[in-house]
């Protein structure tokens, strides 16, 4: 199954770890550092075009999104539903 990302930005979802807020930042030093030393790395992709609203941490590096990560995890959780029938 696959995340779109937004944009033309798509990644399988078998390689998602973890959707965050973006304004996490602003509440935790841990997640502002987390973010920081990821961009320091080059393993931050920002596909969000200037207007994050979510960070993707994935296996392949951490993606910065403009749609929500209430939506991105509504996707994921419909996909595995959708999966889930299909298996049955």
């Amino acid at each position: 199954m696959f995340l779109h990302l937004g944009g033309d930005h798509v990644i399988t979802f078998s390689q998602v770890v973890a959707i965050f807020d973006y304004n996490l930042r602003f509440h935790s030093k841990l997640t502002r550092r987390f973010l920081e030393e990821t961009e320091d790395k080059g393993e931050l992709i920002d596909v969000s075009e200037g207007n994050p609203k979510s960070f993707v941490v994935t296996t392949k590096g951490t993606y910065l999104s403009q749609i929500s990560a209430s939506t991105l995890k509504k996707r994921g959780a419909n996909d595995i539903a959708h999966l889930d029938n299909y298996l049955k």
